[in-house]
């Protein structure tokens, strides 16, 4: 009965509507979970640079390493907010095409007609852009156009040269910036002349908290890189 409705009708404008939320819901559903990963991400890196800040302070041979640790993780910290931003932005833009898809239907229902909206296409240009938006978005903008909405299915293969750049320049302001914040001015630092240190293999316990640091760090990026693909 409903196949045959649409036929002679076209499709029902609840139905649609009820596609195009739960297609909104379920991206914004995945965006939380996102940016709750990057939130933890946070806290854990600046768990992280305060230890190494810490371990720098506690022993003196260590410090160049430290030092160079805690600007390491101080540039991953920047990488990871900088994805929340984008990612915040993206969670209000889907907020906002939500608003005007239902007040286009709104009005389509006390109107009898739908204008198309350029401002919707615009925002769902941009969000299909984000990796993990992709194929969910992809679907909504076919629902979309079904529905009258917009004009064309939007392009999930268009580059975005917006999202990626400045991503491999972090300029060392911003990374000095997030170690001011961090370890609230306290930097730790290399003694001006360190004395030559005798030559000898390091300790087991030192060598393992180097590896355990390397491979922390490699993790971390790895979560960060599954976050944007």
């Amino acid at each position: 009965m409903e196949t045959l409705k649409a036929v002679f009708f076209g499709p029902d404008p609840q139905v649609q509507m009820r596609k195009c939320n739960a297609l909104i819901r379920a991206n914004t559903r995945q965006l939380d979970r996102d940016l709750a990963q990057l939130k933890s991400l946070d806290t854990k890196t600046r768990q992280h640079i305060v230890n190494a800040s810490k371990r720098a302070q506690r022993n003196p041979s260590q410090a160049k390493q430290a030092t160079s640790e805690t600007k390491t993780f101080a540039r991953e910290l920047v990488r990871i907010r900088k994805q929340t931003s984008r990612l915040t932005t993206s969670r209000a833009q889907l907020q906002s095409v939500g608003m005007q898809v239902n007040e286009a239907f709104s009005v389509r229902k006390i109107q009898g007609s739908l204008q198309k909206s350029t401002g919707i296409m615009k925002d769902v240009n941009t969000l299909v852009r984000l990796p993990q938006l992709t194929s969910t978005m992809h679907q909504l903008s076919t629902e979309l156009v079904k529905a009258g909405i917009i004009e064309e299915v939007v392009d999930d293969a268009m580059p975005d040269s917006e999202l990626l750049e400045g991503e491999d320049d972090l300029a060392e302001a911003e990374v000095d910036k997030i170690l001011q914040e961090v370890l609230q001015g306290k930097l730790s630092a290399a003694p001006a002349k360190p004395e030559a240190p005798p030559i000898e293999e390091p300790a087991v316990g030192e060598s393992e908290e180097f590896e355990d640091q390397e491979a922390t760090l490699n993790e971390m990026r790895g979560r960060l890189e599954a976050l944007k693909s």
